[in-house]
C-alpha cells in the first residue's frame, strides 16, 4: 500500500479524535490535577485578600495561565496579549483588551441563532475568553498544542470552541461585508486616472469613478486524503507552483474599495475556475448595484463588462498605455488589502486542514473580522507580495465592455494630448 494513503488516513483519524473528543494523556492529566490545587489554593488566598482590603485583581505574571472556573476573577489584560493593533500610545494589554470586548459586543449584539453567553466546548469558556483564544489562533502561526498549553485546555477542546467561534462570526458576513448602497457617496470615490493633473470635468465627458477594486489571492490548505504527496509536503508554503494540485488552496475573489474595506468576498476551491463571472453577470443583472459613473477596475484575466474595466493586452500604443498606467495605479489597493489581511491573519498563510468547509469558514472569518478592525480604526499594514502566476490573457470581453473602455481611452487621450495637465 502507497505510504501517502496510510499517512492521509492516520492524519484524518486524528483530526476526527479532536474534533469531537480528545481524552486526556497522563501528563495532561497531571498537569491538570496540579493546577487544580494551585487554583484551590489560590482562590482561598484570593478570598481572604478581598476580605482585608476590598476588591483587588490577582495579578498574574504573563506565563502563568487559568483555568475557566478562575476566568472571570481575573481581567483580560492578564492574560495572553495578542498584538492586535499596531495604534501607538496605547498599551499592548489596552489594544487586546479593546479589541475583545469590541469583538464580544459585536457578537453579543448579534441577533442571530449563536447569540448567546457561551460556546460549546467540555470545557465552557465564556464569550470574552473564547474571543481572546480564537484571535489567537488566527493572528498567529500557532498549533492547537501549544494553545492548549497556554489556555489550559484539551486540543480537541480547543479545536471545536475555534470553529464555534468561526461559524458564528460567518453569520456576521452580510453586515459586514456589505456592498455600498448610498448613491451620494460617488462624489467620494476617487477618480479612475490620478495622471492629468487638475483637469476637471471627466466625469461629465464620461470617465467613472472607482467604486472597488476586483481581485484574488490564494490561501494554501492541506491536501484532501488521499491527494497528498508524503515526500513533497512542506509545513509552508511559500509560493504557489503552477503545477501544484488544484486543491492544495483555496481561492479568495475580493473587491476592495480605496479604504482597504472589503466589500465582496467569494472563496471557492482552487479547481473552481471561474474568475468573477458570477459577480459580472450578478452587477449586469442588477444595474442598481453600481451607481451611475462608476466602476470595478479588475487585472487582466478577469471577464470585462460595461461595470468591469480592465486593461489592454500588452504591446499597444500610447494612448492604450495611459489608460493602463491609469487602471494599474489602483491595483495597489487590493494588494496592500491582501497583505493587511495576511499580516493581521497570519494563519492565513498555510491552513493545516484538509476539510474544505472549515477552511472556508476560517477565511471568511479572517475577512469578516478585517472589516470589524478597519472600523476601529485599526490598521495593519502588511508587505506586499506580489503571487507568482501564469500570464494572465484577456477573457470575457464583450462588445459593450469593448466600447466603454474605447470610449475612456479616447478621452483621457484627447485631455493628455490637449495639454490641460
Amino acid at each position: 500500500m502507497d505510504n501517502s494513503y496510510v499517512v492521509s488516513a492516520g492524519r484524518a483519524v486524528l483530526e476526527m479524535i479532536q474534533r469531537e473528543w480528545e481524552p486526556l494523556s497522563q501528563g495532561e492529566l497531571d498537569q491538570r490535577l496540579d493546577q487544580a490545587v494551585e487554583d484551590i489554593l489560590e482562590a482561598n488566598l484570593l478570598s481572604k485578600v478581598q476580605g482585608d482590603a476590598g476588591p483587588i485583581y490577582l495579578q498574574l505574571s504573563p506565563t502563568l495561565q487559568i483555568e475557566p472556573q478562575m476566568q472571570n476573577q481575573i481581567p483580560l489584560t492578564e492574560l495572553i496579549r495578542v498584538p492586535f493593533s499596531n495604534v501607538e500610545h496605547e498599551s499592548e494589554g489596552q489594544q487586546s483588551t479593546g479589541a475583545v470586548q469590541h469583538i464580544t459586543n459585536l457578537l453579543q449584539s448579534s441577533n442571530t441563532k449563536y447569540n448567546q453567553s457561551r460556546m460549546a466546548g467540555r470545557a465552557r469558556l465564556s464569550l470574552s475568553h473564547t474571543v481572546l483564544l480564537s484571535l489567537t489562533l488566527l493572528s498567529k502561526r500557532l498549533s492547537y498544542r501549544s494553545v492548549s498549553t497556554t489556555f489550559r485546555l484539551e486540543k480537541g477542546n480547543i479545536h471545536r470552541i475555534f470553529f464555534s467561534f468561526c461559524e458564528r462570526v460567518n453569520t456576521l458576513q452580510d453586515q459586514k461585508i456589505a456592498w455600498p448602497s448610498e448613491i451620494n457617496m460617488v462624489e467620494n470615490l476617487p477618480p479612475l486616472s490620478s495622471l492629468l493633473g487638475k483637469i476637471g470635468g471627466l466625469e461629465e465627458k464620461g470617465v467613472p469613478r472607482v467604486l472597488g477594486v476586483l481581485g484574488h489571492t490564494r490561501i494554501p490548505i492541506r491536501l484532501p486524503i488521499g491527494k497528498q504527496d508524503v515526500e513533497s509536503m512542506m509545513p509552508e508554503v511559500k509560493r504557489m507552483k503552477k503545477e501544484a494540485h488544484p486543491d492544495s488552496w483555496l481561492n479568495l475573489e475580493l473587491v476592495c474599495n480605496h479604504e482597504g474595506r472589503l466589500i465582496h468576498c467569494r472563496i471557492s476551491k482552487g479547481s473552481d475556475l471561474d474568475r468573477a463571472s458570477t459577480l459580472r453577470d450578478k452587477l449586469k443583472n442588477h444595474p442598481e448595484m453600481m451607481p451611475p459613473g462608476t466602476c470595478l477596475v479588475a487585472r487582466v484575466g478577469y471577464p470585462a463588462s460595461a461595470q468591469i474595466l480592465t486593461p489592454y493586452v500588452v504591446g499597444r500604443g500610447s494612448r492604450e498605455n495611459l489608460y493602463n498606467k491609469s487602471l494599474e495605479a489602483h491595483f495597489d489597493l487590493l494588494d496592500q488589502a491582501v497583505a493587511d489581511l495576511k499580516a493581521r491573519f497570519q494563519r492565513l498563510r498555510y491552513l493545516d486542514m484538509g476539510n474544505y468547509e472549515r477552511a472556508k469558514a476560517v477565511v471568511l472569518t479572517a475577512c469578516i473580522l478585517h472589516n470589524v478592525f478597519i472600523d476601529m480604526g485599526d490598521v495593519r499594514k502588511g508587505q506586499v507580495e506580489r503571487e507568482a502566476g501564469a500570464q494572465e490573457e484577456e477573457v470575457d470581453c464583450d462588445i459593450e465592455a469593448v466600447r466603454r473602455r474605447e470610449a475612456i481611452a479616447d478621452i483621457l487621450y484627447k485631455e493628455l494630448e490637449s495639454g490641460n495637465t
